[in-house]
């Protein structure tokens, strides 16, 4: 398998829960591991602009159109600039954005729960969109995180090529890693588009994943207070 994965440092990240290795000229080999946390790329190891910019107008070309019309001469560099938004997340860390906790919650035990967060995602097997709704929720123990860092993890995650399976496990395992709590809850609803605008093109059809750690996973009963508050 030739190196196109991410260079990490302690946690490397190949296919998830497997850990990413050197092995001979340009190669790389994968082993298990524990919670993988993705870091940035380098720059250096990245394609530059101009070659990603060439490799749009190779599919321009092979789409059937011609890459120089007027319409189509800007497109190259839109399409780089969409990708570093859409991809953003590979920027960033969970465990950094996860860290900053606050103590001083006067005995809190019960769940957090956040609503409707907006995901936007692409799958990795087409690189089509995927969009929907993550609901998600924690028991603390002796800290909580600001709210906003919830919705910045889910972000994080999805601005990544992923399936929704791995996304949704990704996040519960940010969370159980950085604040230690004594369950953790996350649904994802979403559309595929890959889908509904290719193959068996059906628009309606969502997929829901969902992922229980900790009292979530062992108490049917919270379980069940979790769906019915998030009105699943």
């Amino acid at each position: 398998m030739r190196e196109t994965g991410f260079n990490l440092g302690k946690r490397a990240l190949g296919p998830r829960g497997f850990a990413r290795w050197p092995f001979g000229a340009g190669m790389t080999i994968y082993g298990p591991m524990t919670k993988p946390t993705l870091k940035p790329v380098p720059n250096t190891a990245r394609p530059s602009p101009d070659e990603a910019m060439e490799a749009v107008r190779t599919l321009i070309a092979w789409a059937g159109d011609n890459p120089d019309r007027e319409g189509l001469k800007d497109t190259p560099k839109r399409v780089i600039n969409a990708y570093r938004e859409w991809f953003r997340g590979y920027d960033e860390d969970p465990a950094e954005v996860l860290s900053r906790v606050f103590e001083d919650v006067s005995g809190y035990d019960d769940m957090v729960i956040l609503r409707e967060i907006d995901v936007e995602s692409h799958c990795e097997h087409h690189i089509a969109p995927f969009l929907g709704k993550a609901w998600v929720a924690y028991l603390p123990t002796d800290k909580v995180v600001g709210i906003s860092k919830l919705v910045k993890v889910v972000e994080i995650f999805a601005k990544r090529l992923q399936t929704q399976e791995t996304m949704t496990a990704q996040i519960a395992d940010a969370i159980e890693d950085s604040l230690k709590p004594r369950g953790c809850a996350v649904m994802i609803d979403a559309v595929h588009q890959c889908m509904s605008t290719r193959g068996v093109h059906h628009p309606d059809v969502s997929t829901i994943t969902t992922q229980f750690t900790g009292e979530f996973k062992t108490n049917p009963a919270l379980q069940d207070r979790f769906l019915r508050v998030i009105g699943k």
